[in-house]
């Protein structure tokens, strides 16, 4: 199988976040990076898994710019076989989808991999985007994928469920928990991954249609509020007036 896996850089999860330029500008200033969880743990890897049973090759991808190698490599580490760096600005999933598009549409990829979001943005934009560029289905939140023969069988978080659906390839899928299990770099796969080619290629125009207005901190939040136990009307009243739970 040929497939393609996109991988995301975001920032660490306890990091710092802060704007500038009037808060319409993400400020990296101090802030520790990692590949996107969920590319990592369940794209990438389901990807790796299906090679090692049906044979093929796991190409990674990723927009932006030479910083994102360590993040590419660790991708090589894991087991993906080659990657690829759209010499880009990411500055929206517009602009993303677009690039990873015009690289796919000749490379006879069977599955196009990616997380269901970004930890940073939680926007899970950018599949049905790419998937719309290249006119191929798009299974979001997907939690298992099986192949046999021709056929791939997606099974999908709805609300209040699953769905299970069957198609041929080409595809494009997000991945969702459940679909593998974490895998950690050993040493051999390090070593290797300096070896493994990583192509950098240039981006293709793109005008954006959308731009950012600003961006903002959420509330911080308030204090526990500790009540006498006798005192339930005035648990109610905070419940319903505060907390809006109830």
């Amino acid at each position: 199988m040929n497939l393609l896996v996109c991988v995301c850089k975001t920032p660490e999860t306890t990091a710092k976040i802060s704007f500038s330029d009037n808060n319409t500008k993400f400020n990296p200033e101090g802030v520790q990076y990692i590949m996107n969880p969920y590319d990592e743990w369940y794209a990438l890897v389901r990807a790796i898994e299906l090679k090692e049973k049906s044979g093929g090759k796991v190409v990674a991808i990723n927009v932006g710019p030479a910083s994102n190698d360590i993040v590419i490599r660790k991708a090589l580490a894991i087991g993906a076989d080659e990657a690829v760096r759209i010499d880009g600005e990411p500055t929206s999933p517009g602009y993303v989808a677009a690039q990873i598009a015009d690289y796919a549409k000749d490379k006879g990829f069977d599955i196009i991999f990616m997380g269901k979001e970004t930890i940073d943005y939680n926007g899970a934009l950018m599949g049905g985007m790419l998937a719309a560029h290249l006119d191929i289905p798009f299974f979001s939140h997907a939690s298992a994928l099986e192949c046999s023969d021709n056929e791939v069988t997606v099974t999908c978080d709805i609300e209040g469920g699953v769905e299970v659906l069957s198609t041929s390839g080409p595809i494009v899928v997000s991945a969702s928990k459940g679909m593998a299990e974490q895998r950690i770099p050993n040493m051999r796969g390090i070593m290797m991954a300096k070896r493994k080619p990583l192509n950098v290629v240039a981006p293709v125009d793109y005008s954006e249609n959308t731009s950012v207005a600003a961006y903002g901190l959420p509330s911080e939040k308030a204090g526990v509020k500790m009540l006498d136990p006798e005192n339930m009307d005035e648990l109610v009243r905070l419940l319903n007036q505060e907390a809006k739970v109830i």
